[in-house]
């Protein structure tokens, strides 16, 4: 090794030891956890404190943050708004005044909710938490447990309590729930819909009923009920296609073999139920019935046009255990035909015609006599 190449390669061991030195410098010299350093927040006033000795506080400017026993920062200082929630949570607050956005963050200060509402309500139910966050968006409901997590895979038009209940609302449907050691329980529903203009309603009380069913899969259910109504009273093969991806052999309309019959039109749906029903396999089965009161036309024995008004039961059957595969299997009318007033003979007159008759021919005759 020459002279130039010594000097170039202790010139290079000098500068690594220099770059080596400041590098540990810089290290020693920044504090291990700058996001827990108390003296980059100036804590002006302390709020409320949860049982762990954490407490809220307020910086110069007014904005809230969390910090703990120690006046270490949990929280930075960078809300509107700060207030414990259950489940080692805070709901936070951003923004000022109509466009503020509500959302959950944890005791690091990771959101976990994000900051997309109008407003986060806590509810209380049967001695546990529950909370109601309001979209900012569309004003639609979520529903939250007490450590955050949503009990429904939805959200809600409405969502409120009474008295130990919890009453959630969307579309058609009212939808009660109480709360048990398992979560939310099934309660009550009541659900109203329309079908050709003829509206109806229908109300489920039964816990044992209510405890296999979802509230999608009411929805679904009325929701077919509704179409098959209207393939009963319009014939029209392709509604199915929203009934069943299946086999429709065991849809038929209203009447289907009745050559008699010139036109139906459904004026009312009353007395509308579901009912859970045996099945021949471990599949849950369903059945809605409901009349339907119905005007028909028809031709009489004489060929003349008449009217007939009566209500007709009918029942469309569900197998499925869940929204995920339940179906309709079938739906039908319990009569085949109408009942048809009895035929009038057109040459037999009424007996007190005949009577009328007879007195006047024996008048006559005596008036013959005289």
């Amino acid at each position: 090794m020459n002279k130039q190449t010594r000097l170039v390669v202790s010139f290079l061991f000098i500068v690594v030891i220099i770059l080596a030195a400041a590098i540990t410098h810089f290290y020693l010299s920044v504090p291990a956890d700058t996001t827990k350093d108390s003296t980059q927040t100036e804590i002006v006033r302390k709020g409320a404190s949860d049982t762990d000795g954490n407490y809220i506080f307020t910086d110069a400017n007014g904005r809230y943050g969390l910090a703990d026993s120690d006046n270490r920062i949990l929280i930075n200082s960078e809300w509107t708004d700060l207030r414990f929630a259950t489940g080692g949570k805070c709901i936070v607050t951003s923004g000022i005044g109509s466009s503020r956005l509500f959302g959950c963050v944890d005791r690091d200060g990771n959101i976990v909710i994000p900051l997309i509402y109008s407003n986060i309500s806590k509810l209380s139910l049967g001695g546990s938490t529950y909370y109601s966050a309001e979209s900012a968006s569309d004003g639609r409901y979520v529903l939250y447990d007490r450590q955050f997590e949503p009990c429904f895979r939805r959200t809600w038009k409405s969502c409120s309590t009474q008295g130990a209940d919890l009453v959630l609302t969307d579309g058609g449907g009212t939808y009660t729930f109480t709360h048990s050691s398992d979560g939310l329980l099934f309660k009550r529903a009541a659900y109203s819909g329309m079908a050709m203009g003829a509206s109806y309603s229908v109300e489920l009380n039964s816990r044992v009923l209510l405890s296999k069913l979802t509230v999608p899969m009411i929805e679904d259910m009325t929701d077919m009920t509704e179409k098959y109504v209207v393939y009963a009273y319009s014939d029209d093969d392709e509604v199915l296609s929203g009934i069943t991806k299946g086999s429709r052999a065991g849809f038929s309309p209203l009447f289907p073999d009745d050559h008699r019959l010139l036109s139906k039109w459904l004026f009312g749906i009353s007395d509308v139920h579901i009912y859970s029903v045996r099945s021949e396999n471990d599949i849950p089965c369903y059945e809605v019935t409901f009349n339907a009161e119905t005007e028909i036309t028809y031709t009489d024995e004489n060929g003349e046009r008449k009217a007939l008004r009566d209500k007709y039961k009918a029942a469309v059957g569900f197998s499925g255990s869940s929204e995920s595969d339940l179906k309709a299997i079938y739906g039908s009318f319990e009569k085949d035909a109408p009942d048809y007033p009895k035929p009038e003979k057109k040459d037999e007159k009424p007996a007190d015609d005949e009577a009328e008759k007879n007195k006047a021919d024996k008048a006559e005759r005596r008036i013959e006599n005289v």
